[in-house]
């Protein structure tokens, strides 16, 4: 009887699988179901959103940089308004301080949402992705309301907002902000003591505290690993500091650890958005009111020649930033998110550079998979989150 050989198997997962978040490519080698080796491709969606904004006037990077994480546009534009007024020297209202703190944390919870509902669909429980679908159409609700955008309002600006709120906001989020808790349990109630959610993600793409700091990860995935870094409490930022939250961490860091440090994210930043909207005044400064940098009021422009020249101005030759460089990074949905920015004290950035969160953990994935089931590999993927336009920007 001849003796029996066998050998590895090499597939491509991706770019066009759906359930790779994106156009990740994933080249895996496999004894029967057993992933014996992997290594990640990126580049499919790259866009050069950096080298564009080079050409760009400060304001108007504003509208890239919500397309590098296009789930997390308000965290983006967020925290290259704070890299740039680092720059410059300038500090927004109070007002507007909370206003900003209030949309990243709606933000988080769209983000967190649309995480769940594919992550979920991904396992088997496609009703949760209906769920969420559901309260994540509300949040874009709000984003129409502000700015007459969906996806990517570009509300947050240098110097402050687009525009005041409009009528109606405080009442809308406020309705949002009272139903959203019972929704999350209902997810619970769907997943957490669920036997085949359990088995799909108990133990599954195990990662230690050593390694997350190994592989320089932050967000959810190092925080379900036993890592509670935060970059609103280890940096604060915008006033963070006088908010009340808790920053949940796992102690496994399997992806059953890293759902259940997301669900309880949700659940602080519904904390954090009820302090912010108490502080928010209805009427008030929505910006710095310096017309060299922020727009002068329509009403004046209209009726005033010294303020349709400082419009003309603005939108004509931008502003000049004094020369320097800069690092301010902010905690969006998966983890410390800053911009590295340069200027050459021209009105266009010398040089932009965005740390994103989503590129390291591409580089997690191949120690998350290997040695594990075919099967655990689409789990793992979902459980970090990951954004291709984070990653190939």
């Amino acid at each position: 009887m001849p003796e029996l050989r066998t050998q590895t198997m090499t597939v491509n997962m991706g770019p066009q699988h759906p359930s790779t978040h994106g156009v990740l490519r994933l080249v895996l080698e496999l004894d029967g179901e057993i992933v014996v080796s992997a290594s990640t491709t990126i580049g499919y969606l790259h866009t050069g959103i950096e080298k564009t904004a080079e050409q760009k006037k400060w304001q108007q990077v504003i509208p890239l940089v919500e397309r590098m994480d296009y789930l997390s546009a308000q965290s983006n534009s967020f925290g290259f308004a704070l890299s740039v007024e680092k720059l410059l020297g300038i500090e927004v209202p109070e007002r507007v301080r909370w206003i900003r703190v209030l949309l990243a944390e709606l933000q988080r919870i769209n983000s967190h949402l649309v995480w769940l509902a594919t992550h979920g669909l991904e396992i088997g429980a496609v009703s949760v992705m209906l769920y969420c679908f559901r309260e994540r159409e509300l949040l874009l609700n709000v984003n129409e309301m502000i700015a007459g955008f969906r996806m990517f309002p570009s509300y947050i600006r240098i110097g402050g907002l687009r525009e005041d709120l409009p009528a109606g906001f405080h009442d809308a989020v406020r309705a949002f902000l009272d139903r959203f808790p019972a929704k999350l349990d209902e997810y619970e109630d769907l997943l957490t003591q669920n036997e085949i959610w359990i088995r799909r993600t108990r133990d599954v793409g195990r990662l230690s505290k050593e390694e997350a700091l190994a592989l320089a990860l932050v967000g959810p995935i190092a925080r379900a690993a036993g890592l509670p870094y935060d970059v609103r409490k280890a940096f604060p930022y915008s006033g963070y500091e006088t908010f009340e939250f808790d920053v949940p961490a796992g102690t496994r860091g399997d992806v059953y650890d890293r759902y259940l440090v997301r669900m309880e994210e949700m659940r602080q930043s519904v904390r954090i958005c009820r302090q912010a909207l108490e502080r928010i005044t209805p009427a008030g400064a929505y910006d710095i009111q310096d017309f060299r940098i922020v727009p002068p009021p329509k009403d004046r422009v209209y009726t005033e020649m010294e303020a349709l020249i400082q419009h003309f101005l603005l939108y004509s030759q931008g502003f000049t930033v004094p020369a320097g460089e800069v690092y301010v990074p902010v905690e969006g949905p998966r983890g410390e998110h800053g911009f590295y920015v340069v200027s050459d004290g021209t009105n266009r950035p010398w040089r932009i550079k965005a740390r994103a969160p989503s590129f390291y953990a591409c580089q997690a994935l191949p120690p998350l998979i290997v040695g594990g089931l075919i099967a655990d590999v689409i789990a793992v993927i979902g459980s970090t989150d990951v954004v291709m336009g984070d990653v190939d920007r």
